[in-house]
């Protein structure tokens, strides 16, 4: 193995502390440079002194490190040099062949390209030991040899890369960025979460959220019942639903909301199918039939969404306006009679805002309409139908009969039928897209509801306490004669009333106590149902 490393590669005075190996032609006597002189033996640059010849060559006379002599030795004058080259051709064969210690390698180099043989100096950097002694400085194979910051070969360094500092504005930035990501993925996850969490068919934006038919498919002054029943009979649909542990035990008639598969009916068409977890198949103007689950329902209200697979293609109905209608203004209503589906009739609108309340199999089931009244033939299985204007809107749903006996949602038609009105609809159809429940208001108060045709308001009964009618003060035995501008002549007027209005909406009420009226304001509260 031959080891190399030129004179001009050496750097002494990096390493002032590193013992110095003596080169090829180095002799033993000879004193170093910054040796004292003595007294009895001229240095030799005291003889450079005394003599006027000069040097030989003067290239060599300022070489700091001539060759074939040791580091520190003084730079010979003419006669020194003349005394070395008397001996020059033997130190130059002396030079030429050096043999390791172990004696398996030469090296055939001029002595100034030689590096020293004998072990270098003790190695103290990070990394691997060199190589054993008497193969030269390496450089050696091992994990950091050689690398920025780490001793490479014998009298080299390896300089270490500048460091280069980021800015102090990146930090802010990162953090910035981490929060920005952490809020971001809190909010998918909650998303995520909540959409499980909600029932099936519910949508986020409610109405707002489908897909509904915003335009009538007629013009306003449209004339023709034949062009209304052409218009919407692709919108109406037939129901059949368990009924008391019986499958198709109840039907009824609904119309479809939305492109997304929504249709409202009336919540008694349901209710016992939702009760038993029972089946209910929607049945299309083409006789096609789908299964439907219950997005969520109102007994207070009637009324009912459900989510219909396969209704997506189906035409959805418009919505329009009951508070555009006028006593006498034509209607057309649409439904499954008796079971005997895609039937119309027609009549005119009887009365507005006519307090209805319908029985149901306990108190929760009843509910209270300030209905539309009309003539239109409705009879059991028109339930849930859409009763509909000239241009062909939805302007309230089908739910109730007079009869003999008083409102009914099975007896015979008698000339006297009762649709809820549509702002309702909307009101009570939008919390059920979001929540799947719908919500109605209360003042926590109990009236009187019946017996007293002639009772000129609603009277009190019992103030539950820390309720919306405790905080506004009223008291038993008062008698509410208003609601806002609308007059109250019942305590089923009063409770109509109250429903036509929103949880968290304020009231004024017009009441009368010990003779004297006043009017307080009551805030009111949500229930569910």
């Amino acid at each position: 193995m031959t080891d190399e490393h030129t004179p001009d590669e050496q750097h002494p005075d990096e390493h002032p502390d590193e013992p110095t190996q003596p080169l090829a032609g180095w002799r033993a006597g000879e004193p170093p440079r910054d040796a004292s002189p003595s007294s009895d033996t001229p240095s030799a640059a005291s003889e450079a002194s005394d003599s006027p010849a000069e040097p030989a060559d003067p290239e060599q006379a300022r070489s700091v490190q001539p060759e074939g002599r040791p580091y520190g030795a003084p730079v010979p004058d003419a006669r020194a040099a003349d005394h070395e080259d008397a001996h020059g051709a033997e130190d130059d064969r002396a030079a030429r062949e050096e043999v390791r210690d172990d004696g398996r390698d030469q090296v055939h180099e001029s002595a100034p390209e030689t590096l020293p043989i004998g072990p270098p100096p003790p190695y103290a950097g990070p990394g691997p030991v060199p190589g054993p002694s008497g193969f030269g400085p390496g450089p050696y194979p091992g994990p950091g040899f050689g690398q920025p910051g780490q001793p490479g070969p014998y009298g080299q360094h390896v300089s270490r890369p500048p460091v280069r500092r980021l800015p102090l504005w990146v930090w802010p930035s990162v953090a910035a960025l981490a929060l920005v990501v952490g809020l971001l993925g809190g909010l998918a996850g909650g998303a995520i979460q909540d959409q499980l969490a909600s029932p099936p068919g519910t949508v986020d934006n409610g109405l707002q959220g489908v897909r509904t038919r915003a335009a009538a498919p007629l013009d306003a002054d449209n004339g023709s019942v034949p062009a209304v029943a052409q218009a919407l009979l692709p919108s109406t649909v037939q129901i059949v639903a368990e009924y008391d542990g019986q499958a198709g035990g109840a039907t009824g008639s609904g119309f479809v909301l939305d492109r997304e598969g929504h249709v409202v009916t009336n919540n008694h068409v349901v209710a016992s199918a939702a009760s038993d977890d029972g089946p209910i198949v929607v049945i299309d103007s083409d006789g096609r039939r789908h299964d439907a689950t219950i997005v969520g329902r109102s007994s207070v209200y009637d009324l009912a969404v459900l989510d219909v697979d396969g209704a997506d293609a189906l035409e959805p109905a418009a919505l329009g306006a009951s508070q555009a209608l006028h006593v006498g203004d034509p209607v057309v209503a649409f439904g499954a009679p008796l079971g005997l589906s895609q039937t119309v009739t027609s009549g005119i609108v009887s009365a507005l805002d006519r307090p209805v309340t319908t029985s149901g199999e306990s108190d929760d089931d009843s509910s209270y309409i300030n209905a539309v009244q009309t003539d239109a033939a409705i009879n059991p299985g028109n339930s849930g139908g859409p009763l509909v204007n000239l241009a062909g809107e939805v302007v309230g749903v089908n739910s109730a009969i007079a009869t003999t006996g008083g409102a009914s949602t099975e007896a015979g038609n008698i000339g006297v039928g009762f649709a809820i009105p549509i702002e309702q609809v909307r009101t009570t159809v939008d919390q059920i897209l979001r929540t799947g429940r719908a919500e109605y208001p209360v003042i926590g108060a109990q009236v009187q509801t019946g017996g007293q045709p002639d009772a000129g308001g609603a009277t009190i009964t019992e103030v539950m306490p820390d309720t919306p009618a405790d905080r506004a003060g009223l008291q038993k035995d008062d008698v509410i004669v208003a609601v806002d501008d609308q007059p109250v002549n019942d305590g089923i007027a009063l409770i109509v009333a109250i429903r036509t209005h929103l949880p968290g909406e304020t009231v004024e009420m017009s009441v009368l106590r010990g003779g004297d009226q006043q009017v307080v304001e009551v805030e009111l509260d949500g229930k569910v149902g």
